[in-house]
């Protein structure tokens, strides 16, 4: 095992033009983790992955990956990695059978390493079945893990997944985490995966470092960063303007944090359910009518916001990445 983690970033940076991509920023990922790059749209996800695998050159600082040095050693590092890029890359016309022998050529495996490794794969990931029928007739689901199968067939101690169930329904997710436990049980495989779906994040990453606009806000274990928010969170909407609840609520003992939030007021209490008939008589008593209350524990929607002071954006953060999730959604429904 070469250094202490298996991933370890140092005032990474991307800059394309004025645009600042990522932002120095700094992170370490341990052997054998699931590791949650959790963010928005056009946060920097992508383009950390990218500096990471090698694919783009950080405008400044460096990561080790494995132990090497991504800038000066780019070529070790793409022997120890996988990759299941964003985008679906398995060719079309040939049988999964085929793109997993084509991508060990690739990497110089003998062949008949290289048949026994396949034929392991499409076990591990169900798809024994239809080794021999050709990708354009797979499912979204079917193909993603293909495409799993193709990013470990080296047998790296590094898998990078970049929204790898992003344009799947909810059960061909759930399938997908199931095979990306098993490598990590099985195969000891230290995951690195970008996701904006929160759920996922909350339910199946060891720990989770949260992007925005390029920067690292924070960096720990769903449960840590759940603490941070701390109480319940209540989130109200009002009849009229928000403005006036907003100050009547900021007098009242033991609300901490209110705030507009999308044209929600959202506010943090130790217990919401005992305060919730105070508020409704204070804001009554102002003359405020309250149109809906929503009393939550905190969750990882509660945790971004928390640090970014908005809820994760769904719209994508640039043209290229709508036509990238057209383009995903489209081979996934086939």
């Amino acid at each position: 095992m070469l250094g202490d983690s298996a991933i370890k970033a140092i005032n990474l940076t991307k800059r394309y033009g004025p645009i600042l991509a990522v932002d120095h920023i700094n992170f370490e990922v341990k052997y054998g983790e699931v590791f949650g790059f959790l963010g928005p749209n056009g946060a920097g996800k992508t383009t950390t992955i990218k500096m990471l695998t090698t694919v783009t050159r950080p405008t400044e600082g460096t990561a080790l990956v494995g132990g090497y040095d991504i800038v000066k050693q780019p070529a070790k590092v793409r022997e120890s990695i996988g990759v299941v890029p964003q985008d679906f890359t398995s060719d079309e016309d040939l049988t999964g059978w085929e793109n997993l022998m084509m991508i060990a050529g690739l990497y110089g495996i003998p062949k008949r390493e290289a048949k026994e490794r396949a034929t392991e794969l499409l076990d591990l990931v169900e798809l024994s079945h239809a080794a021999d029928r050709k990708v354009e007739t797979y499912s979204g689901g079917m193909r993603r893990r293909l495409e799993i199968a193709m990013g470990l067939i080296n047998r790296p101690r590094i898998l990078f997944l970049d929204e790898p169930t992003l344009g799947l329904d909810a059960q061909t997710r759930a399938a997908i985490w199931s095979y990306v436990f098993r490598l990590k049980e099985q195969l000891g495989t230290t995951i690195f995966v970008t996701t904006h779906y929160l759920e996922e994040a909350d339910q199946y990453c060891d720990r989770i470092a949260i992007i925005d606009h390029g920067k690292i806000l924070a960096i720990g274990t769903p449960r840590d960063l759940k603490k941070v928010v701390g109480g319940d969170v209540v989130i109200l909407q009002v009849a009229g303007n928000p403005e006036t609840a907003v100050k009547v609520l900021q007098n009242i003992d033991g609300l901490s944090d209110v705030r507009i939030v999308e044209g929600f007021i959202r506010f943090k209490v130790s217990d919401g359910s005992r305060a919730a008939p105070l508020i409704f008589d204070v804001l009554s008593k102002a003359g405020v009518r309250v149109t809906s209350i929503a009393i939550k524990e905190p969750s990882m929607d509660e945790v971004f916001m928390e640090y970014t002071g908005h809820s994760l954006r769904d719209e994508w953060g640039s043209r290229e990445e709508a036509m990238a999730m057209r383009r995903i959604v489209r081979t996934a429904r086939r």
